[in-house]
């Protein structure tokens, strides 16, 4: 069921780094995407439609058990996580477009993450556990991701200056942040864990890499400009582990079900990075003949 400190300490970290992306919002981030509707909606029915498809694909290809199948559902249908953003940045994408998806995909995913989730619990049946389509589960999500960005607004709108003060450190704490989250889970966790890495490394793999590409060739097979594209890629391949953590831990109480999104939270740094280099060096390679 998870130790009061991890019950209580996961949702505190996620919460502070919710608040560090609601800091670097304003409202013009969600007007943006009104000028840019085409490369938005195509991002965002990557996330919510191809994404929770292919994954329910991949768990039953690797038959996995009920919890971890669960697991990787809730991972499928967390919203991008603000790493997105630092690949964006590094790999020359449309930055406020990344911005604008992280945000909008939040507000969403208060309904369809315990949608998918519920659905999943449904088919998978892990043991005597029934979520069902509960309202305060949804609360509880809605608690989780939406306070804390909105209090971030309200602070940028009321204090700009220190908003953009707090704008780097909140990033370097939100990262430890993510490491210690990360590694809280796999220590909660760590005999579960070993037994599990090998049977979720496979998967997880895949999956990241599923999401990189489609985030990246979907829209440039509409063609949707470049940099955009690159935005997609990142925001539709780079799930928020943290939330999946907390949500598993926390409001499904299965400390099993955090498993995905730990091992997830660990590859997907080397993995995103060796996308970019890819579509950078192949970018490159195309200017250069």
């Amino acid at each position: 069921m998870g130790s009061p400190l991890t019950l209580i300490g996961l949702p505190i970290a996620l919460g502070i780094i919710m608040f560090g992306l609601g800091l670097s919002l304003t409202p013009s981030d969600f007007v943006r995407v009104c000028r840019q509707p085409k490369a938005a909606a195509v991002a965002l029915a990557c996330q919510l439609l191809l994404l929770p498809a292919i994954c329910f694909a991949l768990v039953l290809a690797f038959q996995l058990p009920p919890l971890l199948a669960v697991g990787m559902m809730l991972l499928a249908a967390s919203p991008g996580g603000t790493t997105a953003n630092l690949y964006s940045h590094l790999f020359r994408g449309d930055v406020a477009l990344n911005i604008s998806l992280t945000a909008i995909n939040s507000v969403i995913a208060v309904v369809t993450l315990p949608v998918i989730v519920n659905l999943a619990v449904a088919y998978f049946q892990p043991g005597d556990m029934k979520v069902g389509l509960q309202l305060t589960k949804t609360l509880e999500v809605f608690m989780i991701v939406l306070v804390p960005v909105a209090l971030g607004m309200l602070v940028r709108g009321l204090k700009p200056g220190f908003a953009q003060a707090m704008d780097r450190p909140v990033r370097i704490a939100s990262i430890l942040i993510l490491t210690l989250v990360i590694l809280g889970a796999a220590a909660s966790s760590l005999d579960v864990l070993l037994a599990n890495f090998q049977a979720l490394a496979g998967i997880v793999i895949l999956f990241c890499l599923f999401s990189l590409g489609i985030g990246f060739a979907v829209p440039r097979l509409l063609k949707i400009e470049r940099p955009q594209a690159i935005a997609s890629a990142f925001e539709v391949g780079l799930h928020n582990a943290t939330l999946a953590i907390v949500i598993a831990q926390s409001v499904l109480r299965s400390p099993e079900m955090t498993l995905p999104g730990a091992v997830y939270g660990v590859l997907m740094f080397p993995l995103a990075a060796a996308f970019g280099l890819l579509i950078t060096r192949k970018r490159a390679t195309a200017v250069a003949g």
